[in-house]
């Protein structure tokens, strides 16, 4: 049992998936799968439920989970220790971020970034993507966690994850009994989004227009669990990415998947080549691995 077994167990656990865990770890689908085996045989149980279509803790796996994480954290803390005692850097770090960002959590970055140097004054907003891009090219941020491919013109940008987008459907609703949709069957439907500076409100309402769904946005809010809470009282369906459906407060909403081939959700990393944020932005993204591998 190593560090990079825990990695794997941690990555596919939240990816539920073998190609789409093995991206986020950089390595081969085989080499993880391979990797993966190696750990069942040696604890003597299978640790993942296999299906065709998905991949899901079996009990053994629930066990491990939180040892895989500490084992992790703990990993990372003691590079850090060694780190702020034979490294020093000071100054500014200005950062952005959209929330909810499912393929990294951004405060445990943070966190881990200031653990690290101390002295280095760490100011963050939260906003849409395309306001932080703007902010970007403004100077008035180092780095922007973002959920858009778009409009990024001479930015810097780290892919860090991808999700695919799904429609939230409230109980009671005529599409409730379903399991997977056509866009015949989203047209002409209420829906609650977020603001236009959200990506996600982007990519919704580009596959709107790309696939002739004609929605009614009746309510566009700023928040996430404001939009899960409109939608779970009747006033629309939702097109969210799948780590917001997978949250508790949405457990009572039907998950309708989107025809194949939709386009998924994207989260990366994105930076100004130039800056006076520059050297303390390039050691916040050195971080990315690690905190990839710890986001839940």
């Amino acid at each position: 049992m190593d560090l990079r077994q825990m990695e794997y167990v941690l990555a596919l656990a939240d990816e539920q998936h073998f190609t789409r865990a093995a991206a986020v770890c950089g390595v081969t689908q085989s080499g993880l799968s391979a990797s993966i085996r190696a750990l069942e045989g040696e604890l003597g149980t299978e640790l993942f439920h296999r299906t065709t279509r998905r991949v899901d803790l079996t009990d053994a796996g629930l066990a491990l989970l939180p040892y895989a994480r500490e084992l992790l954290s703990q990993a990372s803390a003691g590079r850090d220790a060694v780190v702020r005692v034979t490294r020093a850097l000071s100054g500014e770090l200005r950062v952005g971020a959209e929330q909810c960002l499912g393929p990294i959590d951004v405060p445990a970055l943070l966190e881990r970034f200031h653990r690290r140097y101390p002295a280095v004054t760490i100011r963050f907003t939260q906003a849409g993507s395309l306001e932080q891009l703007d902010r970007l090219r403004a100077g008035e941020l180092d780095v922007a966690f973002v959920a858009t491919t778009d409009h990024l013109g001479g930015l810097d940008r780290i892919e860090i994850g991808r999700r695919p987008i799904v429609a939230l459907c409230p109980p009671g609703h005529r599409l409730a009994g379903l399991t997977r949709v056509s866009w015949p069957d989203l047209d002409r439907a209420d829906f609650v989004d977020l603001h236009e500076s959200w990506a996600i409100r982007q990519v919704n309402d580009s596959l709107a227009r790309t696939n002739g769904v004609h929605r009614r946005v009746s309510c566009t809010v700023n928040d996430v669990h404001t939009l899960i809470d409109l939608v779970k009282r009747g006033l629309g369906l939702a097109l969210v990415p799948q780590n917001i459906a997978s949250k508790p407060e949405a457990a009572v909403l039907t998950q309708l998947q989107l025809p194949v081939g939709t386009m998924d959700w994207v989260v990366s990393a994105v930076s100004a080549p130039r800056g006076t944020g520059a050297v303390s932005a390039a050691h916040l993204l050195e971080l990315l691995d690690d905190s990839v591998a710890c986001a839940s």
